[in-house]
């Protein structure tokens, strides 16, 4: 049967939140990020493994369980670090290549498991994968170099990506491999490149990204007010 992995990319520094160490080892609400954002696969029926993508001078994050594994082959970018992490799942016969892989930012830790159903009752039989979305509902302005307004753009037909992303793990492989990675935004930005148009699953505004230290007031509030 096809299997649903997660990977978690866990390498980055965090320099724009500023904490003075990477954002997933901020504490919150008594556990750090990444252990709130494992935490929300490792709980999920429909998810049989995760795997946790961390740099190799990694120390933090030692948690591991039958349902969680940790494998210090992050990259110096999140694209090499997804990269990495799905070679090593294929290398280690924990992936196959018809399993579904769902990479999921480690900052997203307010993600709603009915989210992860949705996206993979909908997509994980879809050749071309899919990914959680929302429609754009803000006024978008496009800047002038001056720093004034040039245009206001239309916001018809422009959603807003969220993690997971799904994908068939030979098409993220092949995706990552070919594709030149300082262009690869996310994981769906890498399969587009191939000529494949993932699908678009409604995601959920709670899914916030711990960006900028002002995101943490409010991710203080949705994990302590999560089921």
């Amino acid at each position: 049967m096809k299997r649903n992995i997660a990977l978690i990319p866990a390498a980055g520094v965090g320099a724009r939140f500023g904490a003075g160490k990477p954002k997933q080892y901020v504490e919150i609400n008594g556990k750090t990020v990444l252990q709130h954002t494992v935490g929300i696969f490792e709980r999920h029926p429909q998810i049989d493994f995760t795997a946790v993508i961390v740099s190799p001078e990694d120390n933090f994050f030692q948690t591991a369980s039958d349902k969680v594994g940790v494998f210090k082959v992050g990259g110096e970018t999140r694209a090499e670090t997804v990269r990495n992490g799905v070679n090593i799942l294929l290398q280690q016969g924990i992936a196959a290549e018809t399993d579904n892989i769902l990479v999921h930012d480690a900052a997203r830790c307010c993600l709603p498991a009915e989210a992860v159903s949705r996206l993979i009752d909908t997509a994980a039989d879809a050749e071309q994968g899919g990914i959680l979305a929302v429609p754009v509902a803000d006024t978008l302005k496009r800047a002038a170099e001056d720093g004034r307004i040039e245009e206001t753009v239309s916001r018809t037909g422009l959603w807003q990506a969220q993690t997971p992303q799904l994908f068939q793990t030979a098409l993220l492989q092949r995706a990552l491999s070919v594709a030149d990675l300082e262009r690869v935004t996310d994981e769906a930005s890498a399969v587009e490149m191939l000529g494949v148009k993932p699908l678009l699953v409604s995601g959920d505004t709670r899914n916030l990204k711990l960006t900028l230290p002002q995101d943490e007031f409010i991710v203080r509030l949705l994990l302590a007010n999560r089921p």
